[in-house]
């Protein structure tokens, strides 16, 4: 099966924007960051996209409903495993790869997913999941791979030894999944944390642990995997855009 289908993650509310927009409608260039995001997964010819909304849903159907994308509601919102889950319904019948994007996340090309895409196809995991080096990693999970280069496993910051805290690649929080294996996986997700939420990362830890294939793929440019926190993040990104035009 080679098509895929791209998931959304579009319910936060953004409360570090200093504003109660969804974060996503906030606007680059005058474009709602949203529109950036499901440009993409149609230039990358995903056969479905299927939006996660939540704070003030209402307004974020009404910006993107002329944009031939299916809606699903994540109320309340327990973590971003917790928010590809709600999908489950509209994909029950379906057997190929699910993308996972962020709404927040306007600069990625459709050139570096094309590559997420076919390496995953290639080398048939069960997942893939982008990655990139930072010269300074400190506070991102880090990728450890085996000696086959597939990921041993992601070590979240404050739990890194010393040897894991000076590898530079870092997980940026997108991802292509088979699809069965996917859902299955996010039953097994547990919410005991800090936060109590269901976090999407975990599934990469049961596949692993059930010896299934994790592939990583580094982009060589990190400002493309941004997400959009802050007004001057905001404004950062803007201005990236603004250059590559």
């Amino acid at each position: 099966m080679d098509d895929f289908v791209t998931v959304i993650m579009a319910a936060g509310k953004g409360t570090r924007m200093k504003s109660d927009l969804p974060k996503v409608l906030h606007t680059i260039n005058g474009r709602p960051l949203i529109h950036y995001v499901i440009d993409l997964a149609n230039q990358a010819h995903s056969s479905k996209i299927i939006l996660i909304i939540g704070h003030k849903k209402e307004l974020v159907e009404e910006t993107c409903r002329d944009m031939g994308v299916e809606f699903v509601v994540q109320n309340p919102q327990l973590g971003t495993g917790h928010a590809v889950q709600m999908t489950e319904p509209l994909l029950k019948d379906y057997d190929g790869n699910v993308l996972v994007l962020s709404g927040d996340v306007p600069l990625l090309t459709v050139q570096t997913v094309n590559m997420l895409v076919e390496s995953h196809r290639k080398d048939g995991a069960v997942a893939t999941l982008l990655t990139s080096e930072l010269d300074d990693p400190s506070g991102y999970g880090r990728i450890i791979r085996d000696d086959r280069d597939f990921v041993r496993k992601i070590v979240e910051d404050k739990d890194a030894s010393p040897a894991e805290a000076g590898v530079h690649e870092i997980n940026v929080g997108i991802y292509i999944f088979q699809s069965a294996p996917l859902f299955a996986a996010l039953k097994q997700v547990k919410n005991d944390n800090a936060q109590g939420e269901y976090y999407l990362p975990d599934v990469i830890s049961i596949f692993i642990s059930e010896g299934k294939k994790v592939k990583a793929v580094k982009t060589p440019n990190f400002d493309e995997t941004r997400g959009i926190n802050t007004v001057e993040q905001l404004k950062t990104a803007e201005t990236i855009l603004k250059n590559r035009s």
